[in-house]
């Protein structure tokens, strides 16, 4: 269990956010994640509403941004409700079988207000919708939760034997993808590339969209980062 990690990204309300701890420890998970949070972190009203989970909130970790917030998981998961007109992955509920739990997995849930932008999409490996109703998808933020710690938690407990790479093969961390895009984003800006600067905020978003569902290899992630460098010094 310690493994995940339940990742709220720009929560309006301090009573989701301590229902939200209060869910994820029904279900024995322990790290609550936090992204640039409207309330004041914590407050009383966070307190009161995680109930029993107090701990939880005192050990929440809170970022600024998503990208500093996602540096040390290895997957992470987004959960949306409605599909994306980009090329990235989605997968249902009953695939999260698939998944390597023994891997830093983060679910990423968007705000009440909003839910995830495109933009913040593009950090995720895939994403992941809840089925509802078509006709009236209106799931609060902690309940979306607590939907996704509960299956989360049966397919753990069921202890399958899952498919495993050889262990000579390490998956790059989001630190080291980070780092590696921010060279290519280096060197691209340095000749110039990101022509008209209007359309460059698209041109990131793509761009990362590429590198964070490749699912990268430590080693595919060095040959990237050692070619990105490489071709800067020829220019």
């Amino acid at each position: 269990m310690s493994s995940v990690s339940f990742i709220l990204h720009k929560p309006q309300l301090s009573e989701n956010i301590g229902a939200c701890a209060r869910a994820i420890k029904n279900f024995s998970f322990n790290k609550l994640v936090v992204i640039s949070p409207k309330p004041i972190f914590p407050n009383d009203k966070i307190i009161a509403t995680s109930v029993g989970a107090k701990e939880i909130i005192k050990k929440c970790k809170v970022y600024e941004n998503l990208e500093s917030a996602i540096k040390n998981v290895d997957y992470v998961i987004a959960t949306s409700s409605r599909f994306r007109n980009k090329n990235i992955k989605h997968i249902t509920l009953n695939e999260l079988l698939n998944i390597d739990f023994s891997k830093k997995i983060g679910f990423l849930f968007g705000s009440e207000a909003s839910g995830l932008s495109n933009s913040e999409i593009v950090y995720a490996n895939c994403t992941m919708q809840i089925p509802t109703n078509p006709n009236f998808k209106s799931l609060n933020l902690s309940h979306s939760v607590i939907i996704v710690a509960q299956v989360v938690s049966s397919l753990i407990k069921l202890k399958r034997s899952s498919f495993k790479k050889s262990q000579k093969v390490k998956p790059a961390s989001k630190k080291d993808i980070q780092l590696m895009i921010n060279l290519c984003i280096s060197q691209l800006e340095s000749k110039n590339f990101f022509k008209p600067t209007e359309k460059k905020p698209i041109m990131l978003e793509n761009l990362r969209n590429i590198f964070y569902k490749m699912e990268l290899s430590e080693k595919e992630t060095r040959i990237l980062s050692s070619v990105f460098a490489n071709l800067a010094k020829k220019g």
